[in-house]
C-alpha cells in the first residue's frame, strides 16, 4: 500500500517501526554502525513514505520478505475528540508564586484558560483532557519561571506567545496538517515569558506508546518464531 503512495505523509509510529527494523539489522550484522547511524538519522527526519521505504528496501522482514511499511492503528484520541468537546469546565486558570501547579490527566479545560507563574513552575497536559469548547485559548504568563504545555501529535495547536530574555515555542513531532486528527479542538497558546519560558511539547499519549510497545513486541515474537521455523527446516 505504501509503495503505491510514496508521497503520503509518514507518521511517528511508522518512523519508529523503521527505526526498530534498522536496530534489528545492525544487531544481526546486516548493517555496520556508519550505515545504521546514517539510516536512523534519515528515518527520524523522513516526512513521507517515499523517504522511508528506501531505508529498509534491502533488509528482510521477520518472515524473510522485503519489509513493507505497516499502517499503524489510529491514535487513542483521534476517534474520541467529539465526546471530549463540550463538557463543563473543571478549571479556568492556575497560579503559582514560588511554587508550582499541575493540570493533567482527566480534566476539562475552559474555553479561556489563564495561567500565571511568578518564580515557579506549572504543567498543563492536554493529552487526556476534555474541552469546554472546540476553540480554546490558553494564556500563559510567566516571570522568572516556566510553564510546560503538553499536547498530543494529532491536536491542532497554534502557538502565538513571545518571550523577552526567555523563550516561548513548540517542540516535538507532529502538528503538520496531515497529522491533525479529524474533529480536533483548535487550541491557541498565547502569552508572555519574561526571564523564563513557556514550552509547548508534542508527546504521544500513554495508550499510543503502549500500542507501539505491543507492536514491537509482536514483531520480535514473529521474528523469533520465523527463525525457529527456518532452523527446523534446516
Amino acid at each position: 500500500m505504501t509503495s503505491d503512495l510514496p508521497d503520503m505523509r509518514a507518521s511517528d509510529a511508522e518512523r519508529e517501526r523503521i527505526a526498530e527494523r534498522l536496530r534489528d539489522a545492525v544487531a544481526e550484522g546486516r548493517l555496520d554502525m556508519d550505515e545504521f547511524e546514517e539510516r536512523l538519522d534519515a528515518a527520524y527526519r523522513a516526512r513521507t513514505h517515499g523517504e522511508l521505504e528506501p531505508l529498509v528496501r534491502d533488509l528482510p522482514d521477520p518472515g524473510g520478505r522485503p519489509a513493507p511499511l505497516a499502517t499503524p492503528a489510529p491514535g487513542a484520541g483521534a476517534a474520541d475528540y467529539a465526546r471530549r468537546i463540550g463538557q463543563p469546565a473543571t478549571s479556568k486558570g492556575a497560579f503559582a508564586f514560588w511554587s508550582g501547579f499541575g493540570r493533567k490527566g482527566t480534566w476539562t479545560v475552559a474555553r479561556r484558560f489563564t495561567a500565571v507563574v511568578l518564580q515557579g513552575g506549572g504543567e498543563i497536559d492536554l493529552r487526556e483532557a476534555g474541552f469546554e469548547d472546540r476553540d480554546v485559548v490558553i494564556r500563559c504568563f510567566t516571570v522568572m519561571g516556566g510553564i510546560q504545555v503538553t499536547v498530543p501529535p494529532d491536536m491542532h495547536v497554534d502557538v502565538r506567545g513571545f518571550g523577552f530574555m526567555g523563550g516561548f515555542g513548540e517542540t516535538g513531532p507532529g502538528g503538520d496538517p496531515d497529522d491533525i486528527a479529524p474533529g480536533s479542538p483548535r487550541v491557541t497558546v498565547t502569552g508572555f515569558a519574561l526571564m523564563g519560558g513557556v514550552g509547548v511539547e508534542r508527546k504521544l499519549r500513554k495508550a499510543d506508546r503502549q500500542r507501539l510497545k505491543e507492536a514491537r513486541r509482536r514483531e520480535r515474537l514473529e521474528k523469533r518464531e520465523g527463525g525457529g521455523a527456518r532452523d527446523e527446516l534446516e
